[in-house]
């Protein structure tokens, strides 16, 4: 009995170690170094979570912490939410990116708005992520915030906003 237990144990230890052996390669893949500053950038589809990195959660952290969210227009967006997906396109060498990308995030936590109806693509300074995926949403400068309703794309935000992220969402969702 204390062998099978031993055995089982040891089957799950495994199990983990290669998820994580296969989340680490699967960063591996996405991070790139940035022809312009020799440094560790990210390319493609990731998540969220790829911001808790130490080469992106210096920026992401910071900027995340000392944003001050407008409550009164951000409360004004939480009904307006319905069947709206968010298509973040960024730049993690981008200082537009690491500074509107944090704030985005802090007003989405704090509608709750659901993780999964959030993707990002991280592109390099050529617009471009690993294979054609940018090439969809033609972009022209980072972050481009894009929001559908269903499948209909209903306004974007490019580079940074023209009054503030809360307000700049609300114009977009009246819409």
């Amino acid at each position: 009995m204390k062998t099978l237990i031993l055995f089982i144990f040891i089957l799950g230890m495994t199990a983990m170690a290669q998820t994580n052996n296969l989340n680490t390669e699967a960063m591996k893949d996405t991070t790139v170094k940035d022809p312009g500053s020799n440094e560790p950038i990210l390319l493609g589809y990731c998540t969220r979570e790829a911001f808790q990195d130490t080469n992106y959660s210096w920026w992401f952290e910071s900027v995340y912490d000392m944003f001050e969210i407008d409550s009164t227009t951000a409360d004004s967006l939480r009904d307006k939410l319905n069947n709206v997906n968010i298509t973040i396109v960024m730049g993690t060498w981008c200082s537009d990116s690491r500074r509107e990308v944090p704030r985005l995030f802090k007003i989405l936590d704090y509608l709750k708005f659901p993780a999964d109806k959030v993707s990002i693509l991280t592109v390099g300074r050529d617009m471009k992520a690993r294979g054609n995926e940018a090439e969809i949403y033609k972009i022209e400068k980072v972050p481009t915030i894009i929001f559908y309703r269903g499948t209909s794309e209903i306004g974007r935000i490019v580079e940074s906003p023209q009054l503030s992220l809360e307000k700049d969402m609300l114009k977009i969702l009246k819409g």
